[in-house]
Parts: C-alpha cells; sequence; structure tokens
C-alpha cells in the first residue's frame, strides 16, 4: 500500500478543467456506485468528524472503494483536513493511503461549479462570496476555467482581511470585479449566484425578501440558508439520503438529485424567474473517484514506484490465533 501525500498530489498539476470533468462524469454516472449515508460525530460546538465511504466504477476499468475521514477543528490550520483509505473493489487489494484535503477542496469547488453550470440563469453577472477559504477559491478557479470570458461582478463579503487575500489571489483575471462588502444583506441583496464556503454558521444569513427572482444559492458546507427550504421554487441536492433528515425536507417545494437533471429524469431550472438552492451535501463517491483517477494518473507516470510503502505486518496464514 503507497502512501501519497498532498504534495505528491500537487505536484501532478491537475488542472481546474480535469476536475470539473471527473466531478461531471461522476454526477451523471452516480447509478453505478455504491454509497451510504455518511457517519458524522460532532464532539462540540464547530468540531466534527466525518466519515463516508462507497463503492465506484471507474471508466468501464475497475471498481475502487474507499474510506474517507474528514475533520475540523477551529484552531488548526488548515481547519479542515482528510485522509483517503483506496481500495480495489475487485480484490479487496489495499492500494494507498492518501491525503484527502487537496481532493476534497478541488472536488468540492468542481461540484459547485458544475451547478452554477446547471443551475444558474443564462446571463448571471453577480456573485455574491462569503467564507472565501480553499473551497471558493476552487469553485472560482474551475468556474473561470469553465468559463473563461464571462464578465463578473464578485462581491465579497468581508472577513478578517481574507476578502482583500482572495481579491489579489485572483488579480490576473481581468473579467472580474470586485467590490467589499460590510453584511451579508448586502452581498445577497441584488445578486444573481450566492455561494457560502463558511464552516460554521450558527444561524441563517439573510431575511427571505433579499433573495431576488432567478437567484442561485449554493450553501457548501449545507449553513446558513435553511430559511430559502421553505420558499425557493427548486431545491436539488447531489444525495437524498444524505439531505433527507433536512428539518424542512418534507417542506420542499420541488426536490431532485442533480444527477436526475443531467440524465433528463426531472427538469432543472425552467426559468430566469426561480429562486433554486442547490445543496451539494459533498459525497464520497466524488472523493473516491478523484482518488482512483489520481492512482492512475501516478500509476502511468511511474510516480507510484517513487513513493514509500506502508507495511502493516499483515498475517500471512489464514488461523493465526
Amino acid at each position: 500500500m503507497k502512501a501519497i501525500s498532498f504534495k505528491n498530489i500537487a505536484d501532478m498539476n491537475i488542472s481546474p478543467l480535469m476536475c470539473y470533468e471527473w466531478a461531471e462524469y461522476m454526477i451523471k454516472n452516480k447509478k453505478q456506485t455504491i454509497l451510504p449515508p455518511k457517519i458524522s460525530l460532532k464532539p462540540s460546538d464547530g468540531v466534527f468528524c466525518n466519515v463516508m465511504s462507497s463503492m465506484v466504477y471507474v471508466d468501464n476499468i475497475a471498481y475502487s472503494e474507499g474510506v474517507k475521514v474528514v475533520t475540523r477543528y477551529p484552531d488548526r490550520v488548515p481547519s479542515l483536513e482528510s485522509r483517503i483509505l483506496l481500495l480495489d473493489a475487485d480484490s479487496g487489494e489495499f492500494l494507498a493511503l492518501m491525503d484527502g484535503t487537496w481532493i476534497t477542496a478541488m472536488r468540492t469547488g468542481a461540484v459547485a461549479a458544475h451547478s452554477i453550470t446547471t443551475f444558474a440563469k443564462k446571463d448571471y453577472r453577480i456573485i455574491g462570496l462569503m467564507g472565501l477559504g480553499n473551497v471558493v477559491r476552487s469553485t472560482m478557479l474551475i468556474l473561470l476555467e469553465k468559463d473563461p470570458d464571462r464578465v463578473l461582478d464578485i462581491k465579497l463579503l468581508k472577513y478578517k482581511g481574507q476578502e482583500l487575500d482572495f481579491a489579489k489571489r485572483f488579480e490576473a483575471y481581468k473579467n472580474l470585479h470586485f467590490n467589499f462588502v460590510d453584511t451579508a444583506e448586502e452581498m445577497i441583496t441584488g445578486t444573481d449566484i450566492v455561494i457560502s464556503g463558511a464552516t460554521y454558521l450558527p444561524n441563517d444569513v439573510c431575511k427571505d425578501e433579499l433573495f431576488e427572482e432567478g437567484v442561485l444559492v449554493l450553501p457548501i458546507h449545507t449553513l446558513g440558508f435553511t430559511n430559502c427550504d421553505l420558499f425557493f421554487d427548486k431545491v436539488f441536492a447531489d444525495d437524498t439520503g444524505h439531505v433527507h433528515h433536512f428539518k424542512n425536507f418534507d417542506k420542499f417545494k420541488h426536490f431532485a438529485e442533480v444527477s436526475e437533471v443531467v440524465n433528463g429524469i426531472k427538469p432543472g431550472r425552467e426559468n430566469d424567474k426561480e429562486r433554486i438552492l442547490a445543496y451539494n451535501i459533498g459525497i464520497s463517491i466524488h472523493d473516491i473517484y478523484f482518488a482512483r483517477k489520481i492512482y492512475q494518473l501516478m500509476e502511468n507516470k511511474g510516480v507510484l514506484d517513487t513513493l514509500p510503502d506502508i507495511e502493516m505486518d499483515d498475517p500471512t496464514e489464514k488461523f493465526w490465533i
């Protein structure tokens, strides 16, 4: 079994567009997976440990399965970290213990960019952003590669100077125009797309009447917008089993999985007046697919041979007691 670090993955120079294509493939082929709901442990306020497992079929090559563990500790830098245990589902062989932090950030951004491409109104221009960490950065990076010519007005909610760092990160993109705002109300008013990457929000951030017709709301960590559940025209999620316990699930006006929309089973946005909420809860089929694709890239380039093995000293006899 190989040990694959954050740096090993980052050194592969995987493009944002490739991340989008991987996410798009897995969303479309969700039915070719086994996906139980995640287990979420929350020992204290703002701290969690999520255990996520799944099995996916990778490009007609092999079944892969894996387990991802992601934790959030507010005082740690970064606060979100994860690891992935990757297996070959046909043989049961443990292939690798992989960093999941890069994969989590990029697959989450890719899924968010996919939801924008799928559910935003056609002429969107104004995007409001809050929680300006790695996931929102990856979302913008992937969206800009997917739609490089669109001119965008970006409203950044101020928080501990993160808005300045964010604007500096994207200053080379001349099609982006930044505006710093002090409140969530300012960020949401008159906005076509609202994206929140905040990992902790104790309450909803804005009153109902400020969400205008045609808006798309993406609460990446599913926090801060539960009031939208009750009056938005449509709600979409990446998996029913991961959201059916939401307190307002039975009150959604219209609900469907994103995979049902992209496969033509259920309608997506039908006009530019619909208010749409997309709960991309974060499901491990994307992590495991990304992990196996990265493993294959490393295998094809001979990188795996340079990485250390993890020796577990497993028993060699069937009966060992």
